[in-house]
């Protein structure tokens, strides 16, 4: 066999069902696992492949065509700078390694410049999609030079996931760009989780649906505005039933949420540049508390509230309630990350083209939606719209369904539901709307206390009063 014409390190689920794809679309490539038995069980479960299986580092490096593509996929941390410190020494001068896991973004900067100091090149691409999404087509975010890209495009184009308009994945943007925008696909991700949740606690408490009910609605759902990958595996949970038990297998999972940090990241970078992403930042929150298991279970026995199924609501119309104030929802979530990539893009100079991240998320990836085809189409008529809210197109359809969307939160509020991310986004939506917020009067209790100044409605300038004075 011919050199590889690529290699990838970290034969983990989706280290191996990226090599797979990329083996699949025409180009042999070189595998190496730290733990080297791995290396030859992904060889004897896939024989006849053009793929390289190697034992060491030097051995890896040798397999493959110069100048070198190496993909890094292991976990993010201390993990990615270790395999780094392996390789480094036996690369030459134009290689190039992709770290292809969810690194943090800032550490994609620094690796890139110490990568740049030594003529190396040193890509961050954001990969979604999961286990299915590697091996038929993710959604690929590649971060890093023109030039690096230009190298990887022949590769890219061929292993993403193909849509209408071509495959999901283009360039970002310089240095960390790739991963950047990885971490607010995940934060999206996270507030778009949040809400189809607190939907399904809204027509299970207060409309009473069972889970076969439950499947039904989010099946029909998928077929309408709400369709997307989420919207589609939810109705598949709710049919599955627990082997052991017969009941419905959602029933006996415990309501703990796990997190691995990308959701974190995209509220606190939020905080840094100053972005109002309530809906995502609630999401978060939700699965903080979710962990709080025995807490909430105490808790529950000591604080009272009402009786969710006491309302008694009109189920057609309550499903039909909840539908629209989950789309309402979902886009203000969207609004909210779509404008957070604005911001960072001009804070770094990354040079983000938002109506591209739109259209390189609508296959592969875990938001994928028929909704990221609007998203698209708005930035194309304004490249410079400052939110999706004012877009023609989405401020109709909320303007329509915003009574729907207060009818919910108003009932679930009445019914004790909580709906951290509806009444979020809901709030973002109300507070973008209102040309005048009582800021003024937290600006006066701040010159008050503190002699921060404030300025005035009626002329330009700072201003300043001694409150306590005559």
């Amino acid at each position: 066999m011919s050199q590889a014409q690529i290699g990838l390190i970290g034969l983990a689920v989706m280290g191996e069902n990226l090599a797979l794809n990329i083996e699949e679309k025409g180009f042999p490539i070189a595998v190496f696992n730290r733990t080297v038995s791995k290396v030859d069980d992904f060889l004897a479960r896939n024989a006849g492949k053009q793929l390289v299986g190697c034992h060491s580092i030097p051995e890896f490096v040798q397999a493959i065509e110069r100048p070198r593509r190496i993909i890094v996929m292991v976990k993010a941390g201390s993990a990615v700078d270790d395999q780094m410190a392996l390789l480094r020494p036996h690369l030459e001068p134009g290689d190039m390694v992709i770290d292809a896991g969810n690194s943090f973004f800032p550490d994609t900067e620094r690796r890139a410049k110490e990568y740049a100091d030594q003529g190396l090149q040193f890509v961050g691409m954001g990969v979604s999609g999961g286990e299915e999404g590697a091996r038929h087509g993710p959604s690929i975010m590649p971060g890093g030079s023109r030039e690096a890209y230009a190298a990887l495009e022949p590769v890219l184009t061929k292993i993403a996931a193909q849509v209408d308009d071509g495959p999901c994945v283009t360039y970002v943007g310089p240095g960390g760009a790739g991963h950047y925008v990885k971490m607010i696909h995940n934060g999206i991700e996270y507030g778009d989780m949040q809400l189809i949740a607190e939907a399904y606690d809204l027509l299970h408490r207060v409309g009473g649906l069972n889970t076969d009910e439950l499947a039904a609605v989010f099946a029909e759902w998928n077929e309408g505005d709400l369709q997307s990958y989420l919207i589609e595996i939810t109705a598949a949970i709710f049919t599955r039933k627990d082997p052991e038990t017969g009941r419905p297998l959602v029933d006996v999972i415990l309501d703990r949420a796990g997190q691995k940090g990308t959701g974190k990241w995209t509220s606190q970078n939020a905080l840094d540049l100053g972005a109002a992403i309530p809906t995502i930042n609630a999401a978060v929150e939700g699965r903080i508390l979710s962990s709080f298991k025995a807490e909430r279970a105490a808790a529950s026995k000591l604080l009272t509230g009402p009786d969710a199924a006491a309302l008694g609501v009109d189920r057609k119309r309550w499903v039909d309630q909840v539908r629209d104030a989950l789309y309402a929802a979902k886009v203000c979530s969207y609004a909210q990350g779509m404008g957070l990539l604005r911001v960072a893009s001009n804070e770094y100079g990354y040079g983000l083209d938002l109506a591209e991240m739109a259209r390189i998320w609508k296959g592969g990836c875990i938001i994928r939606a028929s909704l990221l085809d609007k998203i698209s189409r708005a930035y194309r008529r304004n490249p410079e719209l400052p939110n999706l809210l004012v877009d023609e197109e989405f401020r109709e359809e909320i303007n329509s369904r915003q009574g729907a969307w207060r009818e919910v939160v108003a009932q679930a509020v009445r019914a004790g539901v909580p709906v951290l991310g509806l009444s979020g986004s809901l709030g973002y939506f109300d507070s973008y709307r209102t040309e005048r917020l009582p800021a003024n009067l937290i600006q006066a209790q701040r010159d008050f206390f503190g002699a921060h100044t404030y300025e005035r409605v009626d002329r330009e300038g700072s201003f300043h009063t001694e409150w306590s004075g005559e």
